[in-house]
């Protein structure tokens, strides 16, 4: 028996062909939910998301729109062909859009990324684990409130067809499991949290581990100073260093190189990070939270250095930005179910160094440990980036007393120059890094 979803997308691309469309794309997405917050012990919320839409885009020429619903009705389907196809006949010419060129298109058997994981917990069995987070988070001695505990599960299944033939679809899976609680009082009260993510249940760290760390993770922070203003050694922890990184990302979006609104539009090629630097772009590792078997164009997706010895070797590249630039897809289109795609990495990450987080920091004698990060501002086109920052001053190679209410800022091309990486990579997510660690960065403090 056919498969709904490929039913659907099928009609849906056959019926904007007749209604008078050059060509057409669907997607059907699927997904289920479930989440559960506790707060000092007691249960505060549990959420629970069923979901199944769909996307159509459709090309008249060189003019294109595209719409979605999650009413899945056939009056409803009906509706949205017809209105698709008309915004398109209204639509301004874009010479670079259309689909993915065929030769470019994932062929064959997906690669096995095994990113689902068939286990269904319980509202129950959620409810404990957000509850032994928290209640191990609350168990650090100095911990004296607490923001909560909370767990979650998803699952869900992406397919896409068009009209040139391709078919496809992936499924996936995500559980997680975080903790956030408080220490000290009055003014002197500091955060702390932890939580992780994971496809599979079994890859995450238990619950009473990731509560333990949010609870260390505040006391440490109690007593927290300012200091003045300076230029230092910066070392960014590995748990938020993909930071560092998410605006080299945007910058190297073909879209944005083609718009002239990148500070790296003239680097591929070049230098770009230290030469002992590289990054690896990886859709093909087993249950990454980004891994994919094509892009969301269907376009073959491939493991790449991006950054190979500190040279910039590729843009990220959807078929329309490729074409702007005279180049060819490099497989990272990324779509919601309307509008056209846009791109991103799928699991990038920086090949480690040699020096874990404590040989850095002796490395370098003196500077900041950053552990939080947050209101990043950059300027696409020049580069020049600031981030309000919290973390601990180190002298003589060891953490010497918490800091808080500083921004560290500087030209992110100059910055990148001088990035060390660390031994310490984990992967936590789509974008990872180990600790990274840049000299003569602009504090400022007091």
């Amino acid at each position: 028996m056919s498969d709904p979803a490929s039913a659907l997308a099928h009609e849906l691309v056959q019926a904007a062909l007749k209604a008078g469309a050059d060509a057409a794309e669907a997607a059907v997405a699927e997904r289920q939910s479930l989440s559960v917050g506790t707060r000092l012990g007691e249960l505060e919320e549990v959420e629970r998301e069923e979901s199944r839409d769909l996307g159509l885009r459709v090309f008249i020429g060189k003019r294109q729109a595209s719409v979605s619903a999650s009413d899945l009705s056939e009056a409803t389907r009906t509706r949205l062909v017809e209105r698709a196809v008309a915004m398109a006949r209204l639509a301004p010419e874009d010479p670079w859009c259309g689909l993915a060129p065929e030769e470019r298109l994932a062929r064959g058997a997906p690669a096995a990324l095994d990113l689902f994981d068939p286990t269904e917990p319980s509202a129950e069995t959620l409810e404990a684990r957000a509850r032994a987070a928290e209640e191990a988070a609350r168990a650090i001695k100095g911990v004296t409130n607490s923001e909560g505990g909370s767990a979650s599960w998803s699952q869900g299944r992406w397919r896409l067809v068009t009209s040139a033939g391709f078919e496809g679809e992936h499924r996936g899976s995500a559980s997680s499991i975080s903790a956030s609680v408080i220490a000290g009082e009055g003014s002197g009260m500091e955060r702390g949290g932890e939580g992780r993510t994971a496809r599979w249940i079994e890859d995450l760290p238990g619950p009473e581990e990731i509560g333990r760390l949010a609870g260390e993770r505040a006391v440490r922070r109690v007593g927290a100073r300012k200091i003045g203003s300076r230029t230092a050694t910066v070392i960014v922890e590995n748990r938020i260093a993909a930071s560092m990184l998410s605006a080299f990302v945007g910058a190297i979006s073909g879209a944005a190189v083609a718009r002239g609104v990148s500070f790296l539009k003239e680097s591929l090629g070049k230098p770009v990070f230290a030469p002992h630097l590289t990054i690896t772009d990886d859709p093909f590792r087993p249950r990454g939270l980004s891994s994919t078997p094509f892009d969301d164009e269907g376009v073959q997706v491939a493991r790449r250095a991006i950054v190979d010895r500190g040279v910039l070797t590729t843009w990220l590249l959807n078929s329309a930005s490729a074409r702007q630039l005279g180049l060819e897809s490099t497989g990272h289109a990324s779509r919601g179910l309307a509008g056209p795609p846009g791109t991103s990495a799928h699991n990038l990450h920086v090949e480690p160094g040699a020096l874990d987080l404590n040989g850095l920091m002796g490395a370098a004698g003196e500077g900041l440990l950053v552990t939080a990060m947050f209101g990043p501002s950059l300027n696409a086109n020049t580069g020049d980036w600031s981030a309000g920052v919290s973390g601990f001053w180190f002298e003589k190679g060891e953490i010497a007393y918490p800091v808080t209410e500083i921004t560290i800022a500087g030209a992110l091309p100059e910055i990148y120059q001088r990035l060390v990486p660390g031994s310490d990579l984990e992967f936590r997510g789509s974008i990872n890094a180990p600790s990274l660690m840049a000299e003569g960065v602009a504090i400022a403090g007091l």
